[in-house]
């Protein structure tokens, strides 16, 4: 866990955000990042450390990572906004899915980016109330293999999370499923 502070927020209030993510690196570069724009920044890389960070003083923000060790960015993501409602809670993740997306905005996240994402484009989605309508569809339909990945990634959310459940519910050996959840999600364009 590490503690950033600066004086005041953008805004001119005390902004606070919790950086929940495993990769320590990228949060000590984020959390500078967010000092320089005036936040009290604190850090976690794991969910159960950055939920005892925030209920000893919730944060005004919050940027989740969707996978780290033990629970889920995704359970970290409901048990922050039961705590502070208000709070602005954006979800990284390199692992994006629809299904994901989802359930994060479900659950309390105000936006949700893949990685990697800078701290003008979280700033960004801190401040983001609407969705776009003016945002253009693909012109081609997802291929083959990340439609399946959604799939997947979909009844296991469903499952709660649940490998076993998944695999019974797909038709699917479970360590079939396993080494297709370990693969990195396939491009969203066809070439």
């Amino acid at each position: 866990m590490r503690r950033k502070d600066a004086e005041a927020s953008p805004e001119g209030t005390a902004a606070h955000l919790l950086i929940a993510d495993d990769d320590a690196v990228f949060c000590d570069a984020l959390a500078a990042a967010f000092v320089r724009r005036g936040f009290r920044v604190e850090a976690a890389h794991d969910a159960p450390s950055a939920l005892r960070l925030a209920e000893r003083c919730p944060p005004t923000h919050a940027v989740v990572d969707l996978r780290m060790p033990g629970p889920s960015g995704l359970e970290l993501v409901a048990q922050l906004h039961r705590l502070a409602p208000e709070m602005r809670i954006v979800v990284l993740t390199g692992f994006a899915s629809i299904a994901t997306a989802i359930e994060a905005i479900k659950l309390g996240a105000t936006h949700y980016l893949s990685k990697p994402a800078d701290a003008d484009e979280i700033q960004a989605a801190f401040t983001r109330e609407a969705g776009d309508p003016g945002a253009e569809p693909s012109p081609r339909p997802l291929p083959v293999d990340r439609l399946e990945w959604e799939h997947i990634h979909r009844i296991l959310g469903e499952c709660g999370g649940n490998v076993s459940a998944t695999a019974r519910k797909l038709g699917m050996h479970r360590r079939t499923l396993q080494r297709k959840l370990r693969r990195m999600p396939p491009p969203e364009r066809g070439f």
